[in-house]
């Protein structure tokens, strides 16, 4: 069985970079402000001439269920802590679980 030392595993990690990776780590260097701002210039350029409908409710079903995942498991499931970070009640915040059928 061949094993390899640390340094040669270390400088072998170091080495695999991909762009993807890379655009990712850009990405995130930006505020969720500029992020939305540019996806929703995305969304309204694809639109062809057709009127957008529902967009609050469209937008806030794409920003809420990672919103409250990520909160949720923040706190490790806790949804009386998780309510009090983003301010809201938690009946409300077990409600919207329920509507993108989000477990915890």
């Amino acid at each position: 069985m061949v094993t390899k030392t640390k340094a040669a595993s270390s400088s072998k990690k170091s080495t695999k970079r991909t762009p993807a990776r890379n655009a990712r780590v850009g990405a995130r260097n930006k505020p969720l402000s500029t992020l939305t701002g540019e996806a929703l210039d995305g969304y309204f350029s694809k639109l062809n001439g057709h009127k957008p409908g529902d967009l609050y409710q469209l937008v806030l079903g794409e920003v809420e269920p990672p919103l409250f995942q990520a909160v949720l498991e923040f706190t490790k499931g806790n949804q009386s802590e998780a309510a009090e970070i983003l301010g809201i009640n938690r009946g409300t915040l077990r409600k919207k679980l329920r509507t993108y059928n989000l477990r915890t």
